[in-house]
């Protein structure tokens, strides 16, 4: 078995859930690595829109998007993940991405926070359709926290069992805090 980075781990079971056609939602831009991602899975046919709060992020992802040569399936929007359900209506996404913690790169004091990432979790979980997926990574540690990873676990306990598939995973034997991924599936 190889040995996954947390992006690469999620992004496995990213390349298993989207199909040509779908809408998908990355919620925190970053660098566009999971939106260039979205893009190439769902084709021609398909859409992916991708939120981030800074330029920077915007930038850069559309030079990689421009640099894949993807369709242009997707749009960029220099808003907060917690809008989200002002773009997308109940029950239409396959795919919701999320990266907690802070554009790598970028200003480590601008940060993903508890409060507007649950606020767009609750969003992302009426935004999914049957059968979707949300995929999370939780970087938590040094520059970030901890006050973040610990509300979105809290809040990924609450999930009701009977409408959503929660499977956390973590790298067990690896020192300093390393990130946490968690899939949720909407039943």
């Amino acid at each position: 078995m190889k040995n996954y980075q947390i992006t690469q781990w999620c992004a496995a079971f990213i390349r298993q859930q989207v199909q040509e056609g779908d809408f998908c939602i990355d919620a925190t831009m970053g660098n566009g690595n999971d939106t260039l991602l979205l893009s190439q899975l769902c084709g021609e046919s398909g859409k992916v829109l991708a939120f981030d709060i800074q330029e920077q992020a915007l930038t850069a992802t559309q030079k990689r998007l421009n640099a894949g040569h993807v369709p242009e399936n997707y749009r960029l929007l220099l808003e907060s993940h917690a809008n989200m359900a002002e773009y997308a209506t109940p029950d239409s996404v396959s795919c919701i991405v999320f990266n907690f913690g802070y554009l790598p790169g970028g200003d480590h004091s601008l940060a993903t926070r508890g409060k507007t990432s649950i606020q767009a979790l609750t969003q992302a979980l009426t935004l999914l359709k049957k059968g979707g997926m949300i995929s999370l990574c939780i970087y938590s540690g040094g520059d970030s926290g901890f006050e973040e990873r610990d509300q979105i676990l809290d809040w990924l306990k609450n999930l009701d069992p009977h409408q959503y598939l929660v499977i956390k995973s973590e790298y067990y034997n690896r020192p300093n805090n390393p990130p946490i991924p968690v899939l949720i599936i909407k039943n």
